[in-house]
């Protein structure tokens, strides 16, 4: 799994959403980080109107308001940029198949054809290498590294914190004897 982003590009990304199905709820922000051998190169960032209304509990969690989004573009209006911005590139995140899912979902509308980019979670990574950890959630594991991420559950805080995430687990496995296929 990361033995695949050497010497590749990768896009560590996250999205927040009204909720957890596509076919019923929608993306309100995307965030993505382009990198090569462990450095950014570009970046991608945009809030997304839904077009509806954002629920209150979803406004508190993400601090996404309505006001935030009425003048932010349409989905429709974000994907075709953020699928050349993606390419074929590797897809890393935290909790990796629920965003691709939204974003599968909304590339098939839009673009008329379905994503096939390989994709590594740093969640499923920390189910292996941090077994003793309390819970797996992003919040925990920057806790544990010591990463800070005032901003959790808005987008390009929490891609910034998985893309340090990632670079620990590779620091670990890097230094560490170890038997682990990743």
């Amino acid at each position: 799994m990361l033995k695949d982003l050497k010497n590749t590009e990768y896009v560590v990304l996250d999205l927040e959403t009204t909720w957890l199905t596509p076919y019923r709820e929608w993306i309100t922000e995307i965030a993505a980080i382009k990198c090569k051998d462990w450095r950014i190169i570009d970046e991608f960032q945009t809030l997304i109107n839904p077009e509806r209304h954002i629920p209150n509990w979803i406004v508190r969690l993400t601090w996404i308001t309505n006001e935030m989004v009425a003048n932010a573009p349409t989905i429709g209006k974000v994907m075709p940029n953020f699928s050349e911005f993606l390419w074929n590139d590797i897809i890393v995140g935290h909790n990796v198949n629920f965003d691709f899912r939204f974003l599968n979902y909304y590339h098939y509308q839009i673009m008329w054809a379905y994503l096939e980019n390989q994709t590594i979670c740093t969640l499923k990574i920390a189910r292996r290498l941090l077994p003793w950890l309390p819970n797996r959630k992003l919040w925990t594991i920057c806790e544990y590294f010591g990463i800070t991420n005032e901003r959790a559950h808005r987008a390009m805080w929490d891609t910034r914190a998985t893309l340090q995430v990632l670079q620990k687990y590779e620091a670990i496995l890097n230094t560490a004897e170890n038997h682990w296929n990743f």
